[in-house]
């Protein structure tokens, strides 16, 4: 079975060096004819090129899922590394291969070392980047082709950076905005079953005992009790369930299509999820034109990179009226997602000539937005949390403790 993109396997191979004698040794490459064409671009002849096969127990054992991985701001700390050292005057094989020594990242010092190793080969740095699709972005891989034929590559892997720093503070700021809902919505659900299942049955049979009628909320809360003990197992089930199914299929069209317009409607994270959206279509709009991108190919990658389903078809309904001839302000005003001022401020870069400049001022205008609109919502929604919370938890308690104040009653 042939390699995969991101694979790499250990070959053991006989050369006849460039003095005349018997060489053994390892590489690790995709492929034998990889191993083939590295050894001889270091001079030396290959008699022979074989994989080496591991047995059962001497095989790496990797848990699917908790492989460690390649995240954005990795990318961002590689992309500038490299620009720094080709900027210094090292040549891209040699900055790769530092690259590939000094990086943290395990999983990506495998990918570089490959990466290096078809460089080395004639290959071009785009070009080798592009057969690890899973790890290195469309709009990276792009760009840097760009770079590589204009013969700016340090400035465009500055360019990649930047753009990758600024959307890794952009998660952050969402992730600081989402946390502390989450785990407050978690502890409330966590707190409401432990109360059903293990203290409301106690004092269903304490009043049991007593006899008589009891309140109507404590009544309800019995039942729901009742109820909770049949539906537990089953959430918990559906819940693993719906999991895997949902890490398997997140990403799938069918799915985007019905969950990304809703989210861009969601009465309170609706607009800073539309925030999100078009600041990181700026960002990336601007980034590759900047770099050289052709802007058809730049609005192909961009409507991806959003994040949301309905920007990508309005990024590829824009890129098709491009192509026939219309300018870009006038298809962008369609599509409801872009609001107003974008389009306004694209047309005059577009009239200007500076169409990147101004696609990076949108970028800003809108990352400082979606920094005040996580601070507004952090403060408004703790208070709002906590009220829910207490109430909840707060209710529960009130419904159990009622038959106790007619406690008197019951005995008599």
């Amino acid at each position: 079975m042939s390699a995969t993109a991101t694979e790499t396997r250990t070959y053991e191979y006989t050369v006849r060096n460039k003095d005349g004698k018997i060489v053994k040794g390892r590489l690790e490459a995709r492929d034998q004819a990889a191993v083939a064409a590295r050894l001889r671009s270091m001079g030396s002849a290959p008699l022979s090129v074989a994989e080496v096969t591991n047995s059962g127990l001497q095989r790496e054992l990797k848990i699917p899922g908790m492989g460690e991985r390649i995240g954005m701001k990795d990318l961002a700390v590689m992309a500038r590394q490299l620009a720094t050292m080709i900027n210094s005057g090292l040549s891209i094989l040699r900055s790769l291969s530092i690259l590939a020594e000094q990086t943290e990242n395990k999983a990506l010092a495998k990918v570089l070392g490959t990466v290096r190793g078809d460089v080395e080969t004639g290959v071009a740095l785009s070009v080798a980047l592009g057969r690890h699709p899973a790890v290195f972005p469309p709009l990276m891989i792009n760009m840097i082709k760009a770079g590589e034929v204009g013969g700016f590559l340090d400035q465009v892997l500055l360019s990649v950076a930047e753009n990758y720093e600024s959307e890794v503070k952009l998660r952050a700021k969402i992730k600081s905005a989402m946390t502390y809902p989450v785990v407050v919505f978690i502890m409330a659900l966590l707190a409401t079953a432990g109360m059903l299942l293990f203290i409301v049955p106690v004092f269903a049979g304490m009043f049991e005992s007593l006899g008589g009628e009891l309140p109507l909320p404590t009544r309800i809360l019995v039942f729901l009790s009742d109820v909770m003990k049949i539906a537990a197992p089953i959430m918990l089930v559906a819940g693993v369930a719906f999991s895997f199914w949902w890490n398997k299929h997140k990403n799938d069209r069918a799915v985007r299509e019905k969950l990304d317009p809703l989210r861009l409607k969601l009465p309170i994270f609706g607009n800073l999820f539309k925030k999100v959206a078009v600041a990181r279509f700026t960002r990336n709009f601007g980034t590759m034109i900047s770099s050289g991108v052709p802007i058809l190919q730049a609005l192909d990658i961009v409507g991806e990179t959003s994040g949301n389903i309905v920007i990508e078809d309005a990024s590829k309904a824009v890129r098709d009226a491009v192509r026939s001839g219309q300018s870009l302000t006038g298809p962008l005003a369609d599509h409801p997602v872009f609001p107003p001022m974008v389009v306004q401020m694209i047309a005059v870069g577009e009239d200007t000539g500076a169409l990147d400049q101004m696609l990076h001022k949108i970028s800003e205008f809108y990352d400082q937005e979606v920094e005040a609109t996580t601070e507004q919502l952090t403060s408004l929604i703790e208070p709002l949390m906590i009220a829910v919370l207490g109430t909840l938890v707060g209710g529960m308690i009130i419904a159990l403790y009622m038959p106790i104040f007619k406690i008197f009653d019951l005995i008599g």
